[in-house]
């Protein structure tokens, strides 16, 4: 069957928020499950630490870090060189913010990679288990998600980048820019989410990214509302296995199959 031809008739509007249900139903599956549930606290949590001292750090460092990009405003007046600087401080914590978010999906899912499998696993058996199921051996799992992983982090930063330059700028940097930072986040997201599900049907990146793109308003109204998620605190370590059990039904809608 063609993947486009699975993609809903229904408009932009109404798929986003079909996705972002997704995430919902994901919850609903981790939450009613404790089995579920203990296979996804402890590599989120770990990972979780990590990330808050990581992101406490900056936070404490920022104005000296605000200072360090923006040499040339020195000698301006008092005014002036704070309002610049009060920029530049929120560019880098919304850059640092969209980089964390993806990268703590990276780290979490390569350190918690077993019991996110796991996680997905259990939820295609509860759905009729996995059509096309392919046997991969663990460490050429483990080696092509890592692979995978560091691909969308380096395609990340470079749309990271503009995006922080793009900060600077009045008004829109401030509105506008964490819009497209939070669709950019989600897409991303989406794509390292499913990527248990294709993996286990001995699918790539290549494969999974054609797939969600046949049914974009879907995938990035499931990846922005995971990637908001994300942002509140501790909301990464508590909405991760969800958002795996969330990814997985939107692998398998992506893939025609059943997600009822």
């Amino acid at each position: 069957m063609d993947a486009t031809s699975l993609a809903p008739v229904t408009g932009a509007a109404t798929r986003f928020l079909s996705g972002a249900g997704l995430l919902l139903r994901g919850i609903g599956l981790y939450v009613r499950s404790p089995g579920l549930m203990l296979l996804g606290v402890v590599p989120a949590l770990i990972s979780g630490v990590l990330f808050v001292a990581a992101f406490a750090s900056l936070l404490y460092f920022v104005d000296d870090l605000a200072a360090l990009v923006t040499p040339f405003a020195d000698d301006w007046s008092g005014a002036w060189r704070g309002l610049v600087r009060v920029i530049a401080g929120l560019a880098i914590v919304g850059l640092a913010g969209l980089l964390g978010v993806l990268t703590f999906t990276a780290v979490t899912l390569a350190v918690g990679d077993p019991f996110y499998e796991k996680i997905s696993e259990r939820v295609e058996d509860r759905l009729g288990g996995t059509p096309g199921a392919v046997e991969v051996p663990f460490w050429a799992s483990v080696r092509r998600s890592i692979i995978d992983s560091l691909r969308l982090l380096a395609v990340s930063v470079l749309v990271g980048v503009p995006l922080f330059a793009a900060g600077f700028i009045p008004v829109v940097g401030q509105t506008v820019v964490p819009v497209i930072g939070a669709a950019v986040g989600g897409w991303f997201l989406a794509l390292e989410l499913v990527g248990a599900a294709f993996y286990r049907r001995g699918m790539g990146l290549p494969e999974r990214r054609s797939l969600l793109k046949a049914d974009r308003p879907t995938t990035l109204g499931f990846g922005v509302a995971v990637f908001v998620c994300f942002l509140i605190p501790l909301g990464a370590v508590l909405v991760m296995p969800a958002a795996v059990a969330g990814a997985t039904l939107l692998a398998r809608r992506s893939l025609g199959q059943s997600v009822e």
